[in-house]
């Protein structure tokens, strides 16, 4: 298992974005030995948030070997043409660094910024996710749409073919949608555990490539503010419990830290994307040196 880290998207009470933020989040994982920085989608939230495909494109050239991976894009939200054209051109400017998970999205409230019926987001991904590795990958355009015209020709093309995942939390619709249609499962942290994680890989091929989004981690020794943050920043901000949280996340001592990624890493997760609750820099470090060391493959 190996790790890759969200890029700091979204605002956390008075935490600024802005372009360094970023960039010292890219300096971390590059420095720490990550594999990848990702990005994922909101139009809209209850805390300001940074478009993601523009922070990965921003981050082309300063991210190095590091790929690029959204996790997820919003393929209903953006559209099947609008968004295979942004990806297309990430891929052709990162010379082929591009992994791509793709979803409908959870959030009613974007589908109605974007004048979409939340209640077709199942038909639409489906015809959507058909339509983009048309798009991206060649081969014949999907039959039978109902709510996209046939997808043109695009050019320029990705440097080769681009792997398309698909985020599901683990359903058994989700998980017959992503052995259907996808060449990977990603799944949510936050919305799952390693036993829960395992037992769905197992409805999926031995060799399916499977992954997890959304680790919300920060790595402190001071058990007092590890609880600050579960229970005051994190659990607000996600509408969970706090006591459900806590053995889900990446938030208290490089112990727990790794012990959980163990877990995961056990269970046959193929990488975790970390998302820090903050001082990115920082914490990547401390994730790299105290509690990377303690994962057992």
């Amino acid at each position: 298992m190996d790790l890759g880290v969200h890029l700091p998207l979204v605002r956390f009470g008075e935490q600024q974005l802005s372009l360094e933020r970023l960039a010292r989040t890219v300096d971390g994982a590059r420095d720490g030995g990550f594999a990848a920085v990702s990005a994922n989608d909101h139009l809209v939230f209850r805390a300001p948030w940074l478009d993601g495909l523009t922070a990965l494109a921003s981050m082309v050239e300063r991210s190095g070997s590091l790929a690029l991976a959204t996790t997820v894009a919003l393929a209903v939200i953006r559209g099947p043409v609008p968004l295979a054209k942004a990806l297309a051109a990430l891929d052709v400017l990162s010379d082929g660094r591009l992994e791509v998970a793709l979803g409908p999205g959870s959030s009613r409230a974007d589908y109605d910024a974007a004048g979409i019926a939340f209640e077709e987001r199942w038909q639409r991904f489906d015809e959507a996710l058909a339509m983009i590795r048309a798009l991206l990958n060649g081969g014949p355009p999907p039959s039978g749409l109902r709510h996209y015209p046939p997808p043109p020709e695009l050019a320029p093309t990705p440097r080769r073919k681009v792997p398309l995942w698909v985020a599901s939390w683990g359903s058994r619709a989700g998980l017959a949608r992503v052995a259907r249609a996808g060449d990977g499962w990603l799944a949510s942290a936050y919305n799952t555990t390693p036993e829960r994680f395992e037992a769905a890989r197992a409805e999926l091929a031995d060799d399916f490539p499977c992954a997890l989004a959304t680790m919300w981690t920060w790595v402190t020794d001071d058990r007092a503010a590890a609880e600050r943050m579960l229970v005051d920043v994190l659990a607000p901000f996600l509408n969970r419990n706090p006591d459900t949280l806590r053995g889900q996340v990446c938030v208290g001592p490089a112990e727990h830290c790794a012990e959980l990624l163990s877990r995961y890493a056990a269970a046959g997760c193929r990488r975790v994307y970390l998302w820090p609750l903050g001082d990115e820099q920082r914490q990547l470090e401390r994730v790299a040196v105290e509690a990377a060391p303690m994962i057992e493959p």
